[in-house]
Parts: structure tokens; C-alpha cells; sequence
């Protein structure tokens, strides 16, 4: 079995990286020790499509990039809550924070995926990305262990004005004193609708659900397990980020999860399948909403609230 994550020196899917190195999954049975870096998230969902691997962490709204309106694919569970990217920009701008306005006339870096996030983001505010603002991939990033981190080195580097990533990349901006962190939509920054416009997501094929149910259920139990684990003791983080992490990452990793914890929640509700329809339709990659009970594979939910042996 294959499980696979798009960006791995990071935050956003921890509980993945925790339920592989800690054996949470070869626990349920499944023959997996790690979790396999493949990015972008765009491309790991065309692996997951055309049978190269059984599980994907990522962005749920990928799946729509991969999937033509969602067929074949089956969110299996939340690896947390909401949208859990940053904007952040150089700290000599003295941007305030919450003000999107403050990106007119910048260079901001975002991962293929990631990327439509901010770009609705952005309309939504009133700019034109390509005219106000240019978003684009930023160098160096190709393949990356971690598109946070690098981009927070490009940022000190001068070679954007901003990007937009996950909670490592933004802490190390920070840390270092290059970037400020202007939006954080999870916790209430932006638009009110823009932290439901995707959350993380274990992502496998209908096939897999409908061939090995037992193993999708299984996959569902390490990383719920993990999840818990992690809402329990976020400092367990620090013993794994120093197995697979650089030194000043594998340091910051503990209060990262710390703060991530409250959104370790395994569930997705009908409302949360709405909205990532919605976003869907309003950015192109979906012509048509789906049904809830089509894609969520809500036969596994006993499975989400991680009592279930």
C-alpha cells in the first residue's frame, strides 16, 4: 500500500506522517511505514486517478483537479478543519493584517492546488490576479520536501514578495523576521466563507472502497488514531519531526500542532462537502455539484470520531 503527501516539511498533514512513523497503520494492518512525498497535490491526485498509489493527504478541492466531477474518487476522512494556508509578505511592508489589498502590485508564490485558494481569495477582495497581483509558482520548489519552507527562503531571499502556504513555512518567515503573516482564513481572516473553501483530506478511489473496504476503514483508524494522539500530547510531534525533519523545523513542529490540534476532526459534514462544491463550481474544476452520499464515503463516519476499535 502507498499513502502519499504533497508537501512534507510541514504542518498540514502531520497526523499522516505521525500515523506512518509511529505504526499507527501497520497497527491496522496496513503495509505502511511512511508516508512518500509527491508534489504538487495536483499531481499526487493523477497518481491516486490512474491507480499508482491507494491513498492521497491533501487539499480535498484537488481531488476535482484530477477526478472530472469528482467520479471514482471517495473522501475517506478530514485531516482537519477548514482552509490551513497563510498569506504572508514581506515584513518591511508593514501590512496589516487581514488586509488583502496590501498584495496590489506583488509577486506572490503559491503551490499548484493551493494556489486557487488565494486566487478566490483575492477576487473576492476585489483584484484581478494577473493585473493587481501575480501569483505564481515559486523557484525552486520543483519536487520540494517542503513548498512552505522553500518559499519562506525565496521570500528572504527576494525573489517574491509573499506566498502562500502551510503554518511551517509562514513560522519560519516570521521566526527569521523576513515575512508577516496578513492572512490566516482558518482562524477567521478574509471572507467568512473562505475557511470552508477546502480542508485536508485522506483521499482514495471508489474502487479501493468497494474492492478493500477493510482497508480504507483501516487507513481511516491510523490516521484518526494519530489525530488523537496528537490533541493529546502535541509534543509526541517533536520526537517524530527530528526523525524526518531538518533541525530548526523539527523544533517548531510541537507548537504547530499544538495550535492545529482543535481542528483534528476526522468528520466531514454535509455542509463541509457543500461548500467545497461550491468553491468547485465557482473556480472551474467542477461543472456539477455532486451528492454528499457519491463522494464522502459516510459508511465508514462510525469510523471519524477515532473510538472505534
Amino acid at each position: 500500500m502507498r499513502l502519499v503527501i504533497p508537501d512534507f516539511v510541514s504542518n498540514s498533514y502531520f497526523p499522516a506522517i505521525a500515523a506512518a512513523e509511529l505504526g499507527l497503520l501497520r497497527r491496522e494492518g496496513l503495509d505502511v511505514d511512511e508516508a512518500e512525498l509527491l508534489f504538487p497535490v495536483t499531481t499526487a491526485m493523477e497518481a491516486l486517478r490512474d491507480g499508482q498509489l491507494d491513498f492521497v493527504v491533501g487539499a480535498a478541492h484537488a481531488t476535482m483537479q484530477a477526478f472530472e466531477d469528482w467520479r471514482g474518487a471517495r473522501l475517506l476522512a478530514a485531516v482537519g478543519r477548514y482552509m490551513y494556508w497563510f498569506l504572508v509578505l514581506r515584513s518591511d511592508l508593514d501590512a496589516a493584517r487581514g488586509d488583502v489589498a496590501a498584495v496590489r502590485g506583488l509577486r506572490i508564490g503559491a503551490a499548484p492546488g493551493p494556489d486557487l485558494g488565494l486566487l478566490r481569495l483575492l477576487k473576492q477582495g476585489g483584484l484581478e490576479p494577473g493585473n493587481d497581483v501575480q501569483v505564481g509558482p515559486v523557484p525552486g520548489t520543483s519536487g520540494s520536501t517542503s513548498f512552505g519552507v522553500t518559499a519562506a527562503q525565496a521570500l528572504e531571499d527576494g525573489l517574491i514578495d509573499g506566498f502562500w502556504a502551510n503554518g511551517m513555512g509562514a513560522e519560519v518567515a516570521v521566526q527569521r523576521g523576513v515575512g508577516t503573516v496578513v492572512l490566516d482564513a482558518r482562524r477567521g481572516d478574509g471572507p467568512p466563507e473562505a475557511r470552508n473553501y477546502t480542508f485536508a483530506a485522506l483521499v482514495t478511489r471508489q474502487d479501493v472502497v468497494e474492492r478493500a473496504p477493510e482497508l480504507a476503514a483501516a487507513a481511516i483508524r491510523g490516521l484518526t488514531a494519530a489525530q488523537a494522539l496528537l490533541r493529546a500530547e502535541p509534543q509526541r510531534a517533536t520526537d517524530i519531526g527530528r526523525k524526518v525533519f531538518p533541525a530548526m523545523e523539527a523544533e517548531l513542529i510541537a507548537e504547530l500542532i499544538r495550535r492545529d490540534a482543535p481542528y483534528y476532526d476526522a468528520a466531514i459534514t454535509p455542509e463541509a462537502f457543500r461548500a467545497l462544491n461550491e468553491f468547485g463550481l465557482d473556480m472551474g474544476i467542477l461543472t456539477k455539484a455532486a451528492a454528499y452520499e457519491d463522494v464522502v464515503a459516510a459508511q465508514f463516519s462510525r469510523l471519524w470520531s477515532g473510538q472505534v476499535p
